[in-house]
Order: C-alpha cells, then sequence, then structure tokens
C-alpha cells in the first residue's frame, strides 16, 4: 500500500496497480515521487513507465554505496516525462554480488549509464548488451567508489610507459 503523500500521484497509483509486488517504499520528494522497486520487479516496472505511462527518457543511473549497511547498495533511475513535463526516481536496493536486470531493451541510453556504474561500484547488469569497463582501463582491479576501497587507491607503476 502507497504512503498518502504518494497515492495521489497517478504514476505511483498506476505502477502499484499493475505491479503490485514491485514497490516496496515510496516517498514524495521536492521533484516528485521517490519509489523503491523490488530489484527483480525493475524490468517490468520500466517497461511500463515507458510504454503506458509516458517516460520516454532515462536522464541517469547512478549508485550509492552503504557499506557497511545492507543491503549494500543502491540504484538511482532518474526518470522524465517530457508529454507530462514530471519526474521520477526509482530506487533499487542490492546485496554486494547481487545482479539486477539491465533496462537497456527500455531505454538504449541506459547503455552507458549501467556501464559506469558496473565500472565503479562492481554492480552487474543481466542481460547487458556489452557490460566491460568504461572509465577505468580494462585491466583495473577493483571499485574506486566502493566505500572500502583504498582512500589513496592501488599503487600503480608508470615506470613501463
Amino acid at each position: 500500500m502507497l504512503p498518502e503523500s504518494v497515492a495521489e500521484n497517478s504514476t505511483a497509483a498506476a505502477i502499484a496497480q499493475r505491479l503490485p509486488d514491485a514497490i516496496v517504499d515510496a516517498k514524495m520528494a521536492i521533484d516528485g515521487p521517490v519509489l523503491t522497486i523490488a530489484a527483480k520487479e525493475i524490468l517490468p516496472a520500466c517497461g511500463l513507465l515507458k510504454q503506458s505511462l509516458g517516460f520516454e527518457r532515462i536522464s541517469a543511473i547512478t549508485g550509492v554505496d552503504w557499506w557497511p549497511g545492507v543491503p549494500r547498495f543502491e540504484l538511482v533511475y532518474f526518470l522524465h516525462s517530457l508529454r507530462h513535463n514530471a519526474r521520477l526516481r526509482l530506487i533499487v536496493r542490492l546485496e554486494e554480488d547481487q545482479p539486477v536486470d539491465s533496462v537497456c531493451a527500455v531505454w538504449r541510453g541506459a547503455n552507458w549509464y549501467e556501464r559506469e556504474v558496473f565500472d565503479l561500484f562492481g554492480v552487474h547488469f543481466r542481460n547487458h548488451p556489452n557490460l566491460e569497463r568504461i572509465l577505468m582501463p580494462a585491466d583495473w582491479e577493483g571499485y574506486p567508489l566502493r566505500k572500502d576501497y583504498p582512500v589513496h587507491g592501488h599503487r600503480y607503476s608508470y615506470q613501463d610507459e
């Protein structure tokens, strides 16, 4: 059941009605609703948002590391409906080694955002068309935006270059 502050939002109400197990938590923020979505429901929820509810644009995907908290990661999806002039944030909470479905099949623009989250946090996206590092060198070890990553990074020798 949606909190009263969010229940009046037509987008949140439509998701709750069509995908009853999708919304785990919800709140209203200054820029619109923030819906926490069950990890297994992210692909159907995003498909519904694009195809039926007019969220034709994904603005960004980013990660948050809550280490040493559990679940460790949050993925934050920033969605935009140009038609309705509306914004929506989706949050998915993940354990450290828990993969999540890629939303590239819904929005092609999610490709590089997911690669960036993979590269910097180590979150794996199932069925991603090209999940490889995008910012760090291909042979880089570790994920620099994790809170347990060494503060000064790993020692790297530039002598051979």
